[in-house]
């Protein structure tokens, strides 16, 4: 892919041509840094608008079937890696039996993680969700201290302490508070932060077992999404999703169609666009607008779903936001100093 190429054709055969001045240099400057900036308003925009449409979807549209529309999603963007690698455009490796049994326990978290996000999003309003998925930080912090022994300096622990406290004054001043969203929300982050927690496990041995010795995004896109259909289509039927969808009306309607399908573009456009802003810049940097991001997030769910609102949990939520960026900054720093 383009996008992810460096051009360093301005030290060709190791030269420097005096003849060329700082007008071509600038250019290049200019070039990598307007690649910079439009990663990352593509990431951006990418990541919000996959959470607003799926609310849409399930709140606006009152649809009741989010295993099912996970499993949509999930066959885009199966559909479109696949295209791709046959096309030459990208690589991926194949799915060998091997690798399927080292993969498979954290496809199952994979697939919890994504279910519960859906029923979640369902009950409990967009900034809200955004606040709550802080959490996250603190469960992963306190795994990776017991699992890896990974001790974190006083500044994460205070911002993971903000988190906590927003998290709480959030929920108690949220005029829609609802306790099945909310517990949705909770089992979403633990088993977010198992997911990531494993994932770092399970990658090194997968690698041992693909031909070419390495696991790229692309083929972890394929792997996880593709395992999910065995165990979606049994949720399904566990959740009754079958007669749903067999009685209601939004399954005729076109815009309905079009609406679900481009919520599975934005889902694969989430994991190009973060793989492109993250070559183009760092870590830091887009740790930094990952969580400067939720800010837009939070107020584009009040404004476009009409959420009601009191000024506590206003306040509650912006100090959640705020404690997310904290957080960032932190681990920023306890990096640099690693």
């Amino acid at each position: 892919m383009k996008p992810f190429e460096k051009n360093d054709a301005d030290l060709e055969d190791g030269k420097l041509d005096k003849d060329r001045d700082k007008t071509p240099r600038s250019n290049k400057v200019v070039k990598i840094q307007n690649q910079a900036l439009l990663s990352g308003l593509a990431y951006c925009i990418s990541s919000c608008s996959m959470i607003l449409v799926n609310k849409f979807v399930l709140s606006s549209y009152d649809f009741n079937a989010g295993i099912s529309l996970m499993l949509y999603q999930n066959l885009i963007s199966v559909i479109i890696v696949s295209t791709l690698s046959l096309l030459g455009i990208i690589s991926t490796e194949p799915l060998t039996w091997r690798l399927v049994k080292v993969w498979l326990p954290v496809n199952v978290i994979f697939v919890g993680m994504l279910v519960t996000s859906m029923f979640s999003l369902k009950y409990i309003n967009v900034a809200m969700v955004t606040v709550l998925k802080n959490v996250t930080n603190v469960i992963t912090a306190v795994g990776e201290m017991y699992l890896f022994q990974k001790h974190h300096d006083s500044r994460v622990w205070t911002a993971l302490f903000l988190m906590i406290i927003s998290a709480i004054s959030g929920g108690v001043t949220d005029l829609s508070f609802h306790a099945v969203g909310y517990a949705w929300q909770l089992t979403n982050c633990f088993l977010t932060a198992s997911y990531s927690l494993t994932l770092r496990r399970v990658m090194d041995t997968a690698k041992l077992v693909t031909k070419s010795g390495t696991l790229n995004e692309f083929s972890m896109v394929l792997l996880n999404n593709s395992l999910s259909f065995p165990l979606g289509i049994l949720l399904i039927f566990l959740f009754n999703e079958v007669d749903y969808l067999f009685t209601t009306p939004l399954l005729r309607l076109p815009s309905f169609w079009l609406v679900i399908t481009l919520s599975g573009f934005l889902g694969l456009a989430i994991s190009f666009t973060s793989m492109w802003f993250l070559h183009q810049t760092g870590a830091t940097t887009y740790s930094l607008v990952g969580s400067l991001n939720k800010i837009p997030l939070s107020v584009a769910g009040i404004v476009l779903f009409k959420v009601p609102t009191s000024l506590e949990n206003s306040a509650s939520i912006f100090f959640g936001l705020l404690a997310g960026v904290v957080f960032a900054r932190a681990k920023m720093r306890e990096r640099s100093q690693s």
